[in-house]
């Protein structure tokens, strides 16, 4: 059946074959693996993305609590000095935000700041205008430093219009009051939220925009979901915790004595009758957030006293407010190996952080893009600031190492066996046709001495032969008998070893009885070829070997090389034996054309011939150089064949018995 399939292949046919085969198993293989390897990247995927669901909450949670603590801080607090106590015990002492060096949980704080109902700055750094900044125990020294940092304030607040700086007795002017103060002063603080003019003044500071960014969301469902989740618990912390209006009762000196109280201490100031407490009522608003045209962080809340409204609040220095609030959790977790976190502000890019600190992102928005691991806005006040997780690279992780291995091993497994395949096919292809050559030279080299031995019967059975030309044909028939029990041999012999139905039977032997054996059996062969035997060597010793295999060997030496020095100018056979160390070799030498290099190892190939079936001109059938290494081989001996200057020596070894 097998030889029927492979009767019409030839080597393209068998490579197409193979091929359509190798893609029928390698497009499901390679589709199993990019399913497996989606997979394991899908689920990476959510772990980190869950992962900076929790880091978002962290940081979103440290905000909210510094925020609720700043909102918790009286109105009085923005003052120089405020009441300690009962109010009625006249007793004062210095706001706790007017400590120097300003220390805040709060990253990048520069100062805190109150802007009245004129626009006018005032900070809980210095005390009134008329008060001595030594009586509350504050260094000339110190009191400049104090000042530069309120004129810092001042200046960043002017620059962003949210003061006025307009001297008394010009505000009494008619031209001052004409003045369109929409944007200077408290009125500007109402304009912050204003988007598109926010937009305007932040776009330049930003590194991008959202919209240029191009970020893939490879899992969208997933991303919304918990979205929603999260922004549902900011709402719920906005609610509970940021958004809510109170009213509180305060108490503020309206003047004090001019005598100095450097005595009583530097924090607090000694009860006074000259020291007027007023008690009031506030209404506060819950704190709101912006960035200013300046590049810094404002927050800032509404309070309304006696009719007239107050602005409270704190500059931040974005970059140190960002960095430590945001970055540096950020930097603490493997969220951070495998994206770009990237803080938003309005639709605008404030700073992109990552592990890769060498990314110039200002100058290359490239480094911008990738996966959209996650993005979510903060709680209230911060809501218009946005976190997004950029991703670069997902590790593959133990999983995605294995289907890589897998992969790899897949991949070469089908290649090896493609190769394998292709390389057994063609040995099949060629064992096909050396069979049927086999059949083919079978045929030929059974009829042609049958046909022989008939014809030469019938002329002796019908008497046509002469006296002198009998014994002729006798001779004739007796050599294709000879010829044809050789080639019955060779085919039984090679049916019975493909089977392992016969095995050799070893038995000691001496090689002067071997010599003697093969002699008796190819000397008539070699004379009727019209060849001269030339046996030389005298080894004493004894073989372990089957002498029948060991004769058939010798035979098939023999004629091998009588058919291939059929043209030679020797005619002439050698069969040498001699002693090789503990082995004896027996060497068939003939004077021929030789055996081509590149065929060397090929000869003792089942079925192979060297010459071509349409042209050769040599009889034969290809297994008789077959048979003589499996059969040697099978006695433990070997088979060897070297050219020598003129013709080919074939030699079989086998080990001598030790005495």
């Amino acid at each position: 059946m097998l030889a029927n399939v492979l009767t019409g292949l030839d080597k393209n046919k068998l490579r197409r074959v193979l091929l359509i085969f190798f893609i029928a198993l390698a497009l499901p293989t390679a589709l199993l693996i990019h399913q497996s390897s989606k997979q394991l990247k899908w689920q990476a995927f959510h772990q980190y993305q869950n992962r900076a669901v929790e880091l978002v909450g962290r940081i979103d949670s440290q905000i909210s609590k510094l925020i609720a603590d700043e909102a918790l801080r009286p109105f009085t607090d923005y003052s120089f000095l405020n009441v300690a106590g009962d109010p009625s015990a006249n007793f004062l002492q210095r706001s706790p935000l007017s400590n120097y060096p300003i220390t805040s949980e709060i990253a990048g704080l520069i100062g805190y700041f109150q802007v009245d109902a004129n626009g006018q700055l005032q900070t809980p750094l210095l005390p009134k205008q008329g008060e001595k900044a030594g009586d509350y125990g504050i260094s000339p020294e110190e009191l400049k430093q104090r000042f530069a940092l309120q004129e810092q304030i001042k200046m960043i607040l002017l620059d962003n219009h949210l003061v006025d700086n307009t001297p008394q007795e010009e505000r009494d002017q008619d031209s001052y009051q004409k003045l369109d103060k929409t944007y200077q002063g408290q009125a500007a603080f109402d304009k912050l939220d204003d988007k598109v003019r926010a937009k305007k003044l932040n776009k330049n500071k930003s590194l991008a925009q959202v919209e240029e960014l191009e970020l893939s969301s490879p899992y969208p469902a997933k991303m919304v979901k918990q979205e929603q989740f999260f922004g549902e618990l900011s709402e719920q912390k906005s609610q509970q915790a940021m958004r809510k209006m109170r009213v509180e009762k305060n108490a503020l000196p309206q003047t004090m004595a001019k005598e100095s109280a450097a005595d009583v201490g530097i924090d607090q100031v000694s009860a006074n009758k000259d020291i007027r407490i007023n008690t009031f009522e506030s209404i506060i608003d819950p704190f709101e957030f912006n960035q200013l045209a300046s590049g810094h962080f404002v927050l800032f809340r509404k309070v309304w006293l006696n009719d007239q409204r107050y602005i409270q609040g704190v500059l931040i220095e974005s970059a140190a407010f960002l960095d430590q609030t945001i970055n540096q959790p950020f930097q603490h977790t493997d969220v951070a190996t495998i994206s770009h976190l990237l803080v938003v502000y309005q639709d605008n890019v404030l700073n992109a952080f990552s592990q890769q600190a060498a990314n110039n992102y200002s100058s290359n928005r490239q480094g911008l893009k990738g996966e959209l691991l996650y993005q979510t806005r903060l709680s209230a006040p911060l809501g218009d600031l946005q976190l997004l997780f950029s991703v670069t690279q997902l590790p593959i992780g133990a999983g995605g190492n294995m289907i890589i291995w897998l992969a790899v091993i897949l991949s070469i497994l089908l290649c090896v066996g493609f190769y394998w395949m292709y390389r057994l096919g063609l040995g099949q292809i060629k064992l096909v046709n050396q069979q049927q050559d086999f059949v083919s030279s079978v045929s030929h080299e059974l009829k042609t001495p049958l046909t022989s031995i008939r014809m030469y019967g019938e002329l002796l059975k019908e008497g046509w032969a002469t006296e002198d030309k009998k014994q002729v044909y006798y001779n004739y028939i007796f050599d294709e008998s000879e010829r044809l029990s050789r080639l019955i041999n060779n085919v039984l012999q090679l049916a019975r070893m493909t089977r392992n139905e016969q095995q050799s039977d070893p038995k000691q032997v001496t090689v002067a009885e071997l010599m003697d054996i093969v002699q008796s059996k190819i000397s008539s062969q070699v004379e009727r070829a019209g060849f001269t035997l030339n046996m030389t060597g005298k080894v004493d010793g004894t073989l372990i070997i089957d002498s029948d295999w060991f004769s058939q060997i010798i035979i098939n030496l023999v004629d091998n090389a009588l058919k291939f020095s059929t043209n030679a100018d020797k005619k002439q056979i050698e069969l040498h034996c001699q002693k090789v160390k503990d082995h004896v070799q027996f060497s068939v030498r003939d004077y021929g054309m030789g055996i081509d290099k590149k065929q060397m190892q090929q000869i003792f190939k089942l079925f192979y011939r060297s010459e071509d079936e349409l042209t050769r001109e040599t009889v034969g059938t290809g297994i008789g150089l077959a048979l003589v290494q499996q059969m040697t081989l099978a006695m433990k001996g070997k088979v060897t064949v070297v050219n020598q200057a003129i013709g080919t020596e074939f030699s079989v070894i086998f080990p001598l018995l030790m005495k």
